[in-house]
């Protein structure tokens, strides 16, 4: 039998692979901390903690199952820092006549390993990650010949495909989505949970990153890391979330509080992506967790959670393979500003972006709506440079990763796909995020006022954003009310003169 050197990236913890159903002394498998990794976008530093905690543990327990395992540390005198030069060395050494390695799900690593392939001196085989719904091409399949993509279709057949709270081939309530129920603004703080923590000590890991001069962004408790890194604290994560958080999820999923950073949102992101629980079983527990509470926990809640899972989720995946590698370069309104230093450090007067900036410092996390209507709607309103958006989000969110990031960034939240993943942009005014949560409280600037000393910037920036792109938006049917709304209003000039004011100043906002 042939030497065998199988390849497991960071993202690609699923102890469930067929690959670790027997053991061969034949297999080794390569696990690897590289600086290839950690410095191709500059990433919040629990990102890096996260990713290298969680390897670690999944190398160990590979160990403890009788598999062989060489693992790379970050300051492993042989590490080479680099994918490829890491690779032909071990080859080389290790008399290996077959490469193995899984899909990666990110299109940079898939082209660097596909090069590596061509040149390997050994057989090499490419196995799928045994983790998504549905393979690469299966969107694009699926819309083949349409110029969008609407993702309702797309959730309907997949719910259809995997038996999804189904009754046959219809919805088992008779409804397929029940979005008009995720909108509510939390009143009632009786309601919270605390979160579901595991805190671990990683200074070890944290002096790791320091010595060896990684540059990071955002905060870190170093006695008390809180994000699941294994199998079994993700399960007790998402346990904790179908019995305490799940009765409520639906109903406040988009809401906003300046108290809480979690609310009912799982924080299973982080395990999902980076595979250590797969979005079947996620979404199955859940679905039986509300067929047996249906008493206590009404379908919103449970189709809420289980729509973003297999619909969203899988439908971002979809949209990257299919469009990459020229989405990346997608600018639909040629934005050209650089994101303003307070995204680096949260020192501003809006109290919003304060919040929610600060929030993704310290916690390396922020639910979609933050993320989508309060610092995405911020870039676009402003005209920022998708890359540097891009960039942003890469590098602070612990679960980003580029086939999910870019998407949901370049696409839903800044239109530079110009319609392909959203239909209309998501902007609004101060009207928006004082209707979902308790920012504008207490703020510097006043949110129901669109001129003078202390407006709120996204008041002027909403109508001016619509203004400077009529001639791309005036026609969308979704949005031709805001444009027949602007037309009646008298006071126009003054507040694209406000708008050009904030634009021109926006590191002082």
């Amino acid at each position: 039998m042939p030497n065998i050197l199988r390849l497991i990236l960071g993202d690609q913890l699923n102890s469930q692979h067929s690959w670790y159903k027997e053991k061969n002394d034949k297999v080794l498998y390569l696990m690897m901390e590289i600086r290839q990794e950690t410095d191709y976008v500059r990433h919040h530093i629990q990102k890096i903690v996260g990713f290298f905690l969680a390897m670690r543990h999944f190398a160990n327990d590979l160990e403890s199952q009788g598999h062989r395992v060489l693992y790379l540390s970050l300051d492993h005198p042989d590490n080479e820092q680099n994918l490829d030069k890491n690779l032909t060395r071990i080859i080389k050494e290790n008399g290996i006549d077959l490469f193995a390695y899984q899909l990666p799900d990110e299109h940079r690593l898939d082209e660097q390993l596909s090069k590596f392939s061509a040149y390997s001196t050994c057989q090499v085989r490419v196995y799928d990650t045994e983790h998504f719904l549905c393979n690469r091409e299966f969107l694009g399949n699926f819309f083949k010949g349409k110029k969008t993509y609407l993702m309702e279709s797309f959730y309907r057949e997949m719910r259809r495909k995997f038996s999804i709270l189904m009754d046959g081939t219809e919805p088992l309530t008779g409804k397929w989505n029940y979005d008009h129920e995720n909108r509510d603004k939390l009143k009632d703080l009786h309601l919270l949970k605390p979160a579901k923590t595991h805190p671990k000590d990683v200074s070890d890991l944290v002096n790791l990153i320091k010595t060896q001069k990684i540059k990071t962004i955002g905060e870190i408790q170093e006695d008390a890391f809180e994000w699941p890194a294994s199998r079994e604290e993700s399960l007790e994560v998402l346990d904790y979330f179908c019995k305490q958080l799940l009765p409520y999820f639906g109903l406040y999923q988009n809401a906003m509080y300046t108290g809480d950073p979690f609310l009912f949102h799982s924080r299973l992101s982080f395990a999902l992506n980076s595979k250590m629980i797969s979005p079947l079983e996620l979404v199955e527990k859940v679905e039986k967790y509300w067929l047996e509470n249906q008493d206590s926990i009404g379908i919103a809640q449970a189709e809420g959670f289980i729509r973003q899972i297999i619909g969203w989720r899988e439908y971002m995946r979809g949209v990257y393979w299919d469009k990459m590698p020229e989405y990346a370069g997608l600018n639909y309104f040629d934005h050209q500003r650089k994101l303003p230093e307070f995204f680096w450090t949260g020192k501003t007067k809006m109290n919003c972006l304060r919040h929610a900036i600060g929030q993704s410092l310290e916690k390396a996390y922020a639910h979609h709506i933050q993320r989508l209507m309060v610092t995405g709607n911020f870039a676009l309103l402003a005209g920022i440079h998708p890359d540097e958006v891009d960039a942003w989000y890469l590098g602070i969110y612990i679960d980003a990763i580029e086939w999910v990031e870019i998407t949901n960034t370049r696409g839903m939240s800044q239109f530079a796909d110009g319609g392909i993943v959203g239909t209309k942009p998501y902007v609004s005014s101060a009207n928006y995020i004082d209707k979902m949560g308790d920012y504008c409280k207490g703020c510097h600037y006043k949110k129901q006022e669109k001129t003078g000393d202390k407006a709120c910037p996204f008041n002027s920036l909403y109508w001016h954003f619509y203004h400077r792109h009529a001639d791309k938006l005036s026609k969308n049917p979704r949005i031709g009310m805001m444009y027949r709304t602007w037309e009646k209003m008298k006071n126009r000039q003054e507040i694209l003169d406000q708008a050009d004011f904030y634009l021109k100043h926006l590191e002082e906002l």
